[in-house]
């Protein structure tokens, strides 16, 4: 079974607007899950979701410099916890994102091949999110 989802990602926005998107809980809640988060070493966050059969994602902030950040990923009721890194890098005044979601096999047996199939189709939604966000109100790209 595969243990790690990578994704990447080609933005017509400069790094520091993409770093924001990812970072700040009020940019988040708009193009992904409402968020209580902070992009602090230790900051405990939460990520609502509203769907049907949806459970909040909670987890703790690892690192947060300036374009890494890394958190666990704790999807609430479930024996696993997981970790997703974003890392950005500034291209020619564009940006290149790089998503890791790993450790996936910490979740056991069928559970973690459905695990797996379900993050990688959410990181797509939500990269999917992330762009639509940026070009409706970045202005650019």
């Amino acid at each position: 079974m595969k243990d790690v989802i990578k994704k990447e990602q080609m933005f017509n926005h400069p790094i520091d607007a993409v770093w924001k998107a990812i970072t700040d809980a009020k940019e988040i809640s708009a193009w992904f899950l409402e968020a209580d988060f902070k992009a602090e070493k230790g900051y405990q966050y939460i990520f609502n979701s509203t769907g049907e059969n949806c459970v909040p994602i909670v987890g703790e902030v690892i690192s947060a410099n300036p374009y890494t950040l890394v958190y666990t990923w704790i999807v609430k009721d479930t024996p696993g916890t997981t970790t997703v890194s974003w890392k950005l890098e500034s291209i020619e005044g564009r940006t290149k994102l790089y998503l890791e979601h790993s450790e996936i096999s910490n979740y056991t047996g069928e559970t973690a091949i459905a695990m797996f199939e379900s993050f990688n189709g959410g990181w797509d939604n939500c990269i999917n999110g992330l762009s639509t966000y940026l070009k409706e109100h970045v202005y650019a790209g």
